[in-house]
């Protein structure tokens, strides 16, 4: 979800919920304890120099069970990263610890948002030596390509 989503899917609803990929609720209570910019410039291991770019957000909670929220809180709090960060319209990656702290992308289910798993993934596949993913069921046996 890129951060323009975000800002509208904020506007269709009254209270902020995130949900996790084993389908848990983040508490009520969590804060936003950043929002920012999170640049990375990196060699692949096929040698190609690479560079992306995320707006990171980072979901809390502790014991403070009152906090609460709003979207428009939120609205406010990204609002004033765009301007002191010069955040572009990136794609999202939140932060929100389990047993360690755990990277996800973001969705908008129309009325709570859901924090998605994430994967690794060899960029260069076809220099590490491994076949390119097929389309399912066109894979040849023992190819380990499905």
């Amino acid at each position: 979800m890129l951060l323009s989503e975000f800002l509208v899917a904020l506007q269709q609803v009254e209270q902020l919920r995130f949900k996790t990929p084993d389908g848990l609720f983040v508490p009520a209570h969590f804060h936003i304890t950043e929002v920012g910019k999170v640049e990375k410039h990196f060699i692949d291991c096929g040698g190609v120099e690479r560079k992306e770019a995320v707006v990171n957000f980072q979901l809390w909670s502790s014991t403070d069970v009152d906090h609460r929220l709003s979207p428009q809180k939120v609205r406010d709090i990204v609002g004033l990263a765009i301007q002191k960060l010069e955040i572009e319209d990136q794609p999202i990656e939140v932060e929100y610890q389990a047993n360690t702290i755990g990277k996800y992308g973001i969705s908008f289910d129309g009325a709570h948002f859901q924090l998605t798993a994430t994967q690794t993934d060899c960029l260069a596949k076809s220099e590490c030596g491994l076949p390119e993913p097929s389309e399912k069921g066109n894979c040849a046996p023992g190819s380990n390509c499905c």
